[in-house]
């Protein structure tokens, strides 16, 4: 079997969104300045990540900002609108990141894998972070039919079909149960970077997430 690296400080998922075919740049205005939507987009983010959603109301955001009311309501009419817009935009972030390091990788799905583990060991390990933005947002939001749960399960059964065509390019026998498992793998690590020593978890990830790829038979992965 091709005998893989384990996570070293080389390219990672992170770094290779950069140079992702069609990644998307923040919206621009006629200045080249980003556009007011994406400025408030962006306070969301930085507020909503950090204190959690249901805690920053609209006033907070539009303080932040520096703007009026009816330039907020103008853009996002309800608080929901723009939680939404959040998630979506995380959620093109982490498509980006993935096909990057796909592209990045060649084909090797074994060093896909091992790039993700590193771009989560690294993302884990820097100043503010919380955990998952998609985990927090489901924890906040419990019915299953509101918009931001919407969101968080079609960008989850986005990442489980990601993993489940490159599990399918190896070989691996049970592909739907193998991309649970990875996706779960993915799930307790980003939880574990938040509350415990983020150092060895990009080592962790990359090391359980073969063991469960070659306990499935998938090639390669030994």
């Amino acid at each position: 079997m091709t005998q893989h690296p384990e996570p070293a400080a080389e390219t990672t998922a992170a770094d290779a969104v950069a140079d992702a075919p069609g990644a998307p740049a923040p919206a621009q205005g006629r200045t080249g300045k980003p556009s007011m939507r994406e400025r408030i987009i962006e306070a969301a983010t930085e507020l909503f990540y950090a204190q959690g959603i249901r805690a920053v109301s609209a006033e907070k955001i539009i303080a932040k900002v520096g703007i009026t009311k009816v330039t907020f309501y103008r853009h996002f009419p309800t608080k929901d609108d723009l939680i939404v817009a959040y998630l979506e935009r995380r959620a093109r972030w982490e498509r980006d990141a993935v096909a990057g390091a796909r592209l990045a990788a060649a084909g090797d799905v074994c060093e896909v894998f091992r790039m993700v583990a590193e771009g989560i060991g690294a993302e884990s390990c820097s100043p503010g972070f919380r955990g998952c933005p998609f985990i927090n947002a489901a924890a906040e939001y419990a019915d299953a039919e509101h918009p931001v749960r919407q969101v968080v399960d079609a960008h989850r059964r986005w990442f489980k079909e990601a993993i489940g065509e490159m599990l399918e390019q190896i070989g691996v026998t049970d592909v739907s149960g193998t991309a649970d498992q990875l996706v779960m793998l993915r799930d307790g690590a980003m939880v574990g970077g938040y509350l415990g020593d983020s150092r060895t978890l990009a080592r962790s990830l990359y090391r359980a997430s073969r063991a469960v790829v070659a306990f499935q038979g998938g090639t390669g992965a030994e």
